[in-house]
């Protein structure tokens, strides 16, 4: 196994990222050396990359370029709802949260948030890939989330979702969404899932009728699904286990 013993970049690292990086080289060379056989969901369960941010973070962790508003985002940036985030070049990643929500934003990813202050109400995944847990909503604040041929209705649930011009892929991970066709609202579904159970396609155009069809699962892990919830101080639901599909 190979790794980087350099720090990732970042403008301003604390002391709880480097002892958390010093951790995490540690047992990197402990796995290459074949002392320890951890799959990823074991070392997330294993509390070794992860904590609860702190009340006044954003962000959990970034890599290359990583954009808010336009601006590097760094561990003291604040993220909330106007705001819009891009990941550019291959290798960019950040992982954040935005008060009950928390989310991890692959290599060239555009994404916007509105709501209020740390409050989301809606998120629009331009391009790129996003995996998102969110918190549990009152009837009265649901997430809506865009893809570029999908709506979802959302309330405490784990999607991950993949943005091109004329496809949107979606997995809800685990809780339920509302789906919809951008292109004709009642091409809909209600997806209820416990363990990554109905991938969808959406696509412009239809087939056979519908613009939604079954997808594989792809390009998320469980693991990270247990990283997310950790920042913002939550298990993953009951009921849902390691899966054997791994990024």
């Amino acid at each position: 196994m190979k790794f980087d013993k350099q720090l990732p970049d970042r403008d301003c690292p604390d002391e709880d990222f480097l002892d958390d990086t010093r951790r995490r080289e540690a047992l990197l060379r402990l796995l290459a050396g074949g002392a320890l056989a951890l799959t990823p969901w074991q070392l997330a369960n294993a509390g070794w990359f992860s904590r609860k941010l702190a009340a006044d973070r954003s962000v959990h962790s970034c890599k290359g370029q990583a954009l808010v508003n336009g601006q590097q985002a760094d561990l003291q940036t604040r993220i909330r709802a106007g705001d819009r985030i891009e990941t550019r070049g291959a290798g960019s990643e950040i992982i954040f949260a935005v008060g009950a929500d928390s989310f991890i934003m692959r290599s060239d990813c555009q994404l916007e948030i509105a709501g209020s202050n740390f409050l989301i109400q809606k998120l629009k995944l331009l391009s790129g890939s996003l995996l998102s847990v969110f918190g549990q909503r009152k009837a009265n604040e649901g997430v809506t989330m865009f893809g570029p041929t999908a709506t979802l209705g959302i309330r405490g649930t784990g999607v991950y979702m993949e943005a091109e011009p004329d496809l949107t892929y979606l997995c809800t991970c685990y809780g339920s969404v509302a789906l919809a066709s951008s292109a004709d609202p009642d091409d809909s579904e209600i997806i209820t899932t416990t363990n990554h159970d109905l991938p969808r396609y959406i696509t412009s155009e239809p087939v056979k009728g519908t613009r939604i069809r079954a997808a594989p699962v792809k390009n998320h892990s469980d693991s990270e699904l247990k990283l997310l919830e950790v920042i913002v101080g939550r298990k993953v639901p009951e009921g849902f286990g390691a899966s054997s599909y791994v990024r």
